[in-house]
């Protein structure tokens, strides 16, 4: 078998090589045969010699061996190459995204890993719920429990399964056809019972045959995340956006805690809601649950006092927050639905876009010659006009910066539509569109916004990152609250100059702020009005949604951080946290919890094993794997209630971003039958 190129090749599954440093890159090989080679390594699993002789190696002043007892902590992965005398994982061969350093970078991939003298790089390797590695393992995973391969490759590249015409003179008669053909032409017992070799009416290829089996790769999908969790606790994240067909689609996903003490995230469905009202959405994910055979008791989310709440991410919920005010205040909601009607008008079009592009290219030249840009390496690219995100509030942020920046080029191109577009009514909505940007009302809440939104961006993105977990989470939200009021206290002067000085450079007439206007100064309607009034109105929405028992939550479970010997342990605040559950601890399970905490943090600190863990889901995992989540079962049950509340909604945004792929402007028809689960 040949590895230098992608030249198809014959394959026999019992001469891939068994040690990994004499394997050939996977992407090296002929796509046609991947998927096997993926499988078979798989299958095999790692390779893992108990019986060799280690040699040793000088390390600093120390001669250092492999400790074969390692492949017992790493069972599933760990890999040892005779050949090279280094660690490889499995995982990580099979799949493996390009995360730079992230997992101790290439080393388990490429040359191998050889400095026995530092263990804990085994454990910096498999990383956080969302490394690389896990990402690997989550992945071969799902390959393993494939089934019916061909049907799933079709929704993993997002292909359309039906052609335009399938019949048998069709030189492509669709996907699903042609890949049935494929396996017919390489399998003949497949080739016995299909197509004319299948009585007439039996032939399992009509579109209604087709929905069928994605249904049951559907359900046995569902029934594969139903039975990993088992009786496990889970909480539920929930979402809506618009799909391409404006009908409002809830995505769900389910996470938990596996056996193994690893934090899972698994898509379960999208469901079509009427609306997004919380009743709505309640009855959307009553009737999931009881499809899918889901407990309601078994969820946990906001609730404290045992009811069933849904979950809300803290990005999330700064985000929905920051968004509330387009909804409480009108001059901002006029202000988003302006910035909406600009981008249609001047976008409408490939034209008007190169027009603007030109003319904004235009500027920047003659701003560069008056010294008003300064020129550099990097500097002053192109951008372009950016449009809402239906699953992303934070995209608002970016529109509202193209706006600012692109103005001038903005208003040449609404000036050229409003005096020689051929129909009347976009000439009509071309200067009504003018007229209301160049006021001092759109600039001074474009401005605004402008600047809440980026200090709050700032914040949401951190907490969106993959390695954020929640006990941080909190000190972000402090973070925003302080900001946006201090912003309300002192950031007056700052914003009027701002806006000052754009209607200057763009002869915008900036009112006199002593003047009256209906019985009120322009200082009173600007500065308490506007300014002031929407800043209460998002620190009343932060204040409501982070409120006294949130905070004490989170306070709590920083004492479950294991991070410097467990450093932050306080047995009082454990206490608490559990009596913010009492569904799941009686008064019984508080005095055995009691005694339980002392045992169990004189354990930790005395265990070497736990001695460099870093976060929760770190300790749930070591726990495990040393079977001290039975011994120390109370705690265990805190260290799972904890990583259930979950920091960032990035699994939910994927989802939709799948959906608008699957369902496109050219499937914009497509039924929920192919959506849901």
């Amino acid at each position: 078998m040949s590895g230098n190129s992608k030249e198809k090749v014959s394959l026999n599954l019992h001469d891939l090589p068994r040690d990994p440093g004499l394997r050939t890159l996977i992407s090296k090989l002929d796509p046609n045969i991947q998927d096997e080679v993926w499988r078979a390594y798989l299958q095999m699993g790692p390779f893992q010699p108990q019986s060799h002789d280690f040699p040793t190696r000088l390390l600093g002043e120390k001669s250092r061996r492999f400790v074969r007892s390692w492949f017992d902590n790493y069972p599933d992965w760990l890999e040892y190459s005779i050949v090279k005398e280094a660690t490889f994982c499995l995982y990580c061969y099979v799949f493996r995204e390009e995360n730079g350093s992230q997992g101790a970078g290439p080393c388990f991939t490429g040359e191998g890993f050889r400095n026995w003298k530092k263990k804990e790089m085994l454990r910096q390797h498999v990383g956080g719920v969302n490394s690389a590695h896990n990402i690997a393992r989550r992945r071969c995973e799902s390959l393993m429990n494939q089934k019916a391969h061909g049907v799933l490759t079709l929704f993993n590249y997002c292909l359309a399964f039906r052609g335009n015409n399938e019949s048998q003179s069709s030189d492509n008669r669709g996907n699903f056809l042609e890949l049935l053909q494929f396996l017919a032409d390489h399998n003949e017992e497949i080739k016995g019972v299909i197509f004319n070799n299948a009585p007439a009416n039996l032939q399992m290829t009509s579109p209604d045959i087709q929905k069928q089996i994605v249904s049951v790769c559907s359900a046995k999908t569902s029934r594969a995340i139903i039975k990993e969790i088992s009786d496990s606790l889970f909480s539920v994240m929930i979402d809506e956006s618009r799909d391409i067909s404006t009908k409002e689609q809830m995505a769900i996903v389910l996470r938990y805690v596996d056996k193994r003490g690893h934090m899972v995230e698994r898509f379960i469905g999208i469901e079509h809601v009427i609306d997004t009202k919380a009743i709505s959405l309640k009855a959307s994910l009553n009737t999931v649950f009881a499809r899918h055979g889901l407990s309601m008791s078994s969820m946990r989310g906001q609730g404290y006092d045992g009811a069933t709440y849904y979950i809300h991410c803290f990005a999330h919920q700064l985000q929905l927050a920051i968004v509330s005010v387009a909804k409480k205040h009108q001059e901002v909601n006029d202000l988003f639905s302006l910035v909406a009607k600009v981008i249609n008008i001047v976008a409408a079009s490939s034209k008007r876009y190169e027009i603007l592009k030109e003319k904004h290219a235009i500027a920047v030249i003659e701003a560069l010659k008056t010294g008003e840009l300064k020129s550099g390496q990097g500097m002053n690219q192109e951008i372009t006009l950016k449009r809402f995100g239906y699953t992303r509030w934070s995209s608002r942020y970016g529109t509202l910066i193209s706006i600012i920046t692109m103005f001038s080029s903005i208003i040449d191109v609404l000036e050229i539509i409003a005096n020689d577009a051929s129909n009347s009514e976009q000439r009509f909505e071309a200067n009504s569109t003018l007229k209301f940007m160049q006021t001092f009302d759109f600039v001074f809440t474009l401005y605004l916004m402008k600047n809440i939104l980026g200090f709050a961006n700032e914040l949401s993105q951190a907490l969106q990152r993959k390695d954020q977990y929640i006990v941080n989470s909190m000190k972000f939200v402090s973070i925003c609250k302080l900001g946006l009021q201090r912003m309300r206290e002192h950031g007056w002067n700052s914003l009027l100059s701002q806006v000052s000085s754009f209607c200057e450079k763009h002869f915008i007439s900036v009112p006199v702020m002593e003047n009256i206007v209906q019985e009120i100064t322009n200082m009173h309607h600007y500065r308490i009005d506007l300014f002031c009034a929407i800043l209460d109105i998002q620190l009343q929405e932060l204040n409501s949604r982070f409120n006294e028992v949130n905070t004490e939550l989170l306070l709590c479970l920083d004492c479950l951080c294991p991070k410097d010997s467990f450093a932050a342990f306080n047995k009082e605040k454990l206490l608490r946290l559990a009596q913010l559950y009492p569904k799941y601890f009686s008064q019984v399970d508080l005095m055995a919890l009691d005694t339980q905490l002392d045992v169990y943090i004189m354990d930790m600190q005395s265990s070497v094993e736990f001695s460099e863990l870093n976060g929760i889901g770190d300790l749930a995992q070591k726990m495990v794997e040393t079977n001290k989540h039975k011994v120390f079962s109370l705690v265990y049950l805190l260290v799972t209630l904890a990583l259930l509340l979950p920091v960032a909604t990035a699994t939910i945004e994927r989802v939709f971003s799948t959906m608008n792929y699957v369902k496109n402007r050219l499937r914009s028809r497509m039924g929920d039958e192919w959506l849901i689960t």
